[in-house]
């Protein structure tokens, strides 16, 4: 992964300075980290406290979720007798809700009567009881009496409850009601599926994951969860705390506690050498699990500075009397029901402010729109939005290989229903297709009808939220202590079956496996050469995704002139192709310190934005905060500090997030996240089908890769051998072993694996290189080679054109005995081993 600073700032006046930020901004519609101390803040709402359902960070339930901002509500200041704030859903969720939890439990009661609470955990839960599975094969509870024989119903109906909560709090987190993950099923949690073993699995899951989520800052060990569950089920408990442990559903976080035990690894040798390509917060992430996993890890980040798309830049008068913290890249924490940023913000004693869901809009000429108008406008665009729903799940089960743009499908809808035919309704629609535009950070006309809200499903339940003094708070914490290496552009990543090798700012790095945390439109520009080329099924995704654009720009003002009661408002325009630009606007004066806007560009605009000048662009900002404010008696005053944002020339980036376009689907996330060969693996917001473009999709894609990288180091064993068992294999004994060869052919000597015959299993290949005069042996080289290779290069004719097909096309690395790698010196042993043993 790559990156560049910003560029230094333009003066425009005396008093003011604009500049133009071309390598920072990812709008997702979760943000992150920022480079400077957090601002005091402003006084302003926060997200509310816990709800009984989740016991993981401050939220309210009460509020419906969505990819997009707020909808607009008509309120004016101007008007002479205004109509009270009118809240307004998000956009509309075209699929159903997830199931009810109510049979998350089904048959499963827990009894907890007040064990002895642990001194880090106040969880009065008692002794959980779990099903058992009788002689007729259906699951009973077994209750255990506390003494007394009344009230047991009601304890009974109480306990359901707990259960219930618990299965809450685990949805909230992405967990299936009664079933398991894929990531559960792969790690074998259970020895079958279905049946009452998984039940009980499910429960004690949900209870050992809702136990943490009740003290986020302490780390909870296993004898923690057996406290409140019964000894017989100590192998449950085994399988779900060390599923939720590796996979990072669990003692996660900047907790100096869980802090100091992350960065503890397990002692003996490295499980396996990882280079993490990218700082950003899936390879932050990633890295700190895969040190507490027990791997060795080095970081290559292109950049100057960690956090990738999640930039904070801290804005400031010549005199410094006026300072705020700008969020250029991600900056909203969307849904904050079992979002992991939100335990992070909870550890560090973080107040979130939620973003208030009233949101003014303005006319043109200042005025504000006219409340039944833009009431009328906002249902007949969602009733838009439910025909292309019924349109296309008619198509997909029909021809599921059609698709078409989901502007093309609406603007069909909008002419055979003559929806916003007036100036202003159709001014009003165009914002709310701006809106589209910027929660998918792409065109209307290059989004999926079929699958452009795929991740709806999964959106995170509660409030929207903020950052006091920016997201880069978190990414600091993330990066503290890590082995990160700056300012190293990589451009070629090496892999094969003896290793990695990966080239960044002229040097080599070589280890077991690699991670690439890089945005999607970095693949999409082939910065990167993969050697050898990535399979043509990933390459085929990642051509048929999209990664779009939002721009920013950020204005810090001497005084806060729009007053502090809304944190968005929104402008509009009687141009359609201009319908995205500055159509938003959010207010951080609550959260940044300083009285700072920044004003939002999306679709079609956002592209044409890069080509303005900074200047230009402030000015046309000013002309639209007059146009409004003006009116009202409101002077708007000259800029303190202005920064334009560039996100698609960014070359460690190339633009802010993904997004379904024509002829992809959700698939192409999950094989953009496909690694290969166990030895390139890949993570980042575009390899998360459930919550692409949002930061915390990008902080559960690098926990799920570390959790990938441990499970495929376990299976292949890459744990490299104590030097004692290849200390043995003495240059005598190889020279031996080659003395009878499996294969041989010209200078090339080759021995199998004699545990298996299939093609896909190593060989060991020996080339004897000659002396020019002497005509004598002088040196040996080895390498790894895949046996059907070996096949293929026994048919070449040649000593010279098979070295050029084993270096050029199979890219095998020829090394001498020392630079052996493990896995060559293990298979060596092997051999030897069955020699001796045929022997015998």
């Amino acid at each position: 992964m790559e990156t560049t600073e910003p560029r230094p700032p333009t003066n425009v006046s005396a008093n003011a300075t604009v500049s133009g930020d071309g390598n920072e901004d990812i709008p997702s519609l979760n943000t992150m980290p920022n480079h400077s101390s957090s601002p005091e803040t402003t006084a302003g709402p926060t997200a509310s406290d816990p709800q009984p359902m989740d016991t993981s960070e401050p939220v309210n339930e009460s509020q419906p979720t969505s990819k997009t901002v707020p909808q607009a509500a008509a309120a004016s200041t101007a008007d002479p007798a205004p109509p009270p704030p009118r809240k307004r859903r998000r956009r509309k969720k075209l699929f159903t809700d997830m199931i009810s939890t109510s049979s998350a439990a089904s048959g499963l009661r827990v009894l907890r009567p007040h064990p002895k609470p642990s001194t880090a955990y106040s969880y009065s839960y008692s002794e959980t009881e779990l099903v058992d599975e009788p002689d007729d094969g259906k699951p009973h509870i077994l209750h255990r009496r506390r003494g007394g024989s009344g009230g047991s119903s009601s304890k009974i109906s109480d306990l359901a409850k707990e259960v219930d909560i618990e299965a809450l709090i685990a949805i909230s987190v992405g967990f299936p009601v009664d079933s398991l993950t894929e990531e559960e099923i792969e790690a074998n949690v259970v020895s079958q599926i279905g049946g009452a073993e998984q039940a009980n699995y499910i429960v004690v899951r949900n209870h050992i994951l809702a136990r943490w989520r009740s003290n986020v800052s302490v780390w909870l060990t296993k004898d923690h969860a057996l406290e409140s569950i019964r000894a017989e089920h100590k192998a449950l408990v085994n399988s779900a705390y060390y599923f939720l442990l590796h996979h990072g559903y669990i003692n996660f976080g900047l907790a100096p506690a869980i802090k100091e035990m992350k960065l503890k690894p397990p002692e003996g040798a490295p499980k396996a050498n990882v280079v993490v390509i990218g700082a950003g917060l899936s390879g932050l992430v990633a890295a700190r699990q895969l040190i507490f996993l027990g791997f060795k890890v080095v970081v290559l980040e292109g950049r100057a500075r960690p956090g990738g798309r999640v930039r904070t830049k801290k804005m400031r008068g010549d005199k410094d009397d006026i300072v705020a913290a700008a969020d250029l890249g991600g900056s909203v924490l969307t849904g904050i029901n079992g979002n992991p940023l939100g335990v992070l913000a909870r550890q560090l004693g973080v107040p979130l402010h939620k973003v208030r869901d009233i949101c003014p809009l303005y006319l043109p000429n200042g005025r504000t729109v006219n409340p039944d108008i833009d009431s009328r406008v906002e249902v007949s665009f969602n009733k838009l939005l439910d025909r292309v729903c019924k349109l296309r799940q008619a198509m997909l089960e029909e021809v599921r290989s059609v698709d078409v743009s989901l502007g093309t499908a609406l603007e069909t809808f909008r002419q055979v229903y003559r929806v916003a035919e007036d100036p202003q309704e159709r001014m009003l629609l165009d914002w709310h297709l701006a809106n589209l535009e910027y929660a998918n950070a792409s065109l209307m006309s290059k989004l999926s009808m079929s699958y452009w809200d795929q991740d709806d499903p999964y959106e995170m339940g509660g409030d929207h939220c903020f950052m006091p003094g920016g997201n880069e708070t978190l990414i600091r914490v993330l990066a503290e202590d890590l082995p990160i290496f700056y300012n190293r552009a990589v451009d070629t990543v090496k892999y094969g079956i003896d290793g990695v090798l990966v080239h960044a700012g002229g040097q080599a790095y070589r280890g077991d496996m690699v991670l690439c945390t890089v945005p999607l439109g970095v693949l999409k520009k082939d910065v990167i050469q993969f050697v050898p080329d990535l399979p043509e099924r990933k390459r085929e995704a990642i051509e048929r995704l999209g990664f779009g654009l939002l721009n920013k720009v950020a204005i810090l003002f001497p005084y806060d002139f729009w007053g502090g009661d809304i944190d968005t408002f929104g402008h509009l325009t009687d141009d359609p192709n201009t319908r995205g630009e500055f159509f938003l606007f959010y207010s951080y004066s609550s959260v940044a310190g300083g009285p700072l806007l920044v004003a939002l560009v999306a679709g079609d605009a956002a592209l044409k934005f890069e080509m303005m000048s900074p200047v230009e662009s402030v000015q046309k900002v000013l002309e639209i905060l007059k146009s409004i404010f003006s009116p009202k008696g409101i002077a708007v005053p000259d800029p303190v500090q202005a920064v334009c944002t560039r996100w698609g020339q960014d070359r460690f980036s190339y633009g802010s997030y993904s997004y379904v376009a024509i002829g992809a689907s959700g698939d192409d996330y999950d094989i953009l996240a496909e690694s290969v060969g166990d030895r390139l693996f890949f993570a980042g917001e575009a390899t998360n089908k459930q919550y692409p473009a949002t930061m915390h999709g990008a902080f559960l894609s690098g926990m799920r890769e570390a959790a990938n990288i441990l499970r495929v180091a376990k299976r292949r064993s890459i744990v490299p051998p104590e030097r004692s068992n290849s200390a043995a294999l003495e240059n005598g004994d190889i020279d031996r072993l080659f003395n009878a060869p499996d294969l041989t052919f010209g200078s090339f000597s080759v021995l199998f694996d004699p545990r298996s015959t299939d093609l896909e299993s190593n060989a060991v290949l020996r080339i004897a290189l000659k002396g020019e005069k002497s005509g004598t042996v002088g040196i040996y080289l080895y390498g790894l080679i895949p046996r059907k290779q070996v096949i293929e290069l026994s048919k070449v004719a040649g000593d010279l054109d098979r070295l050029h097909m084993l270096t050029r096309e199979f890219h095998v690395r020829l090394v001498g005995r020392k630079s052996l790698s493990n896995m060559a010196d293990s298979l060596l042993t092997v051999i030897r081993s069955s020699r001796l043993s045929n022997l015998s």
